[in-house]
């Protein structure tokens, strides 16, 4: 089993409140930008989709998040995890199958009712957090007490779904 992405970065600190393994998703529909008549060149992710995609298989995701002595949690990120749900969920789906229970956060642009089958979906996996909501430029941003880090915009939020 693989996965398209962007990039997996082994460590970062700045998207939950304990180190992760970044998985940065391969697609996004912009909606954000769009939605306000806006370049999605204005996204602070913009230079991700300039980056070539990656095959790579879940059991080399698995050892190289479960080698690394730093990291605690698993974030899905960089463009938007629900375009590509199925990979998204069946690499999770491998994490918890090998045990591994650590956090999984998934930052999405959608809000809940945009959603809610794939939640419903996800509710049944143990430990995972979404954060929700659109970027708002010169929005007034906003401390996540969930997820331990102040977010872009103020109409952001996570919730602990299982």
């Amino acid at each position: 089993m693989f996965i398209i992405v962007k990039n997996i970065v082994d460590e970062v600190f700045q998207d939950y409140k304990k180190a992760a393994m970044l998985i940065a998703m391969p697609n996004c529909d912009f909606k954000c930008f769009k939605e306000l008549g806006m370049s999605y060149e204005m996204c602070q992710n913009s230079s991700i989709t300039k980056m070539p995609n990656k095959k790579i298989r879940f059991d080399y995701i698995f050892r190289k998040y479960i080698n690394n002595k730093i990291t605690k949690s698993i974030v899905f990120g960089g463009l938007e995890p629900f375009l590509d749900f199925e990979p998204m969920y069946g690499l999770i789906s491998y994490f918890r199958s090998n045990q591994c229970s650590d956090d999984i956060v998934i930052y999405t642009g959608y809000y809940p009712d945009e959603i809610d089958e794939k939640i419903l979906k996800l509710k049944k996996i143990k430990n995972i957090t979404i954060k929700f909501g659109r970027f708002i430029p010169d929005s007034k941003p906003r401390f996540d007490s969930i997820l331990g880090v102040t977010l872009a915009s103020e109409n952001q939020f996570a919730r602990i779904i299982s």
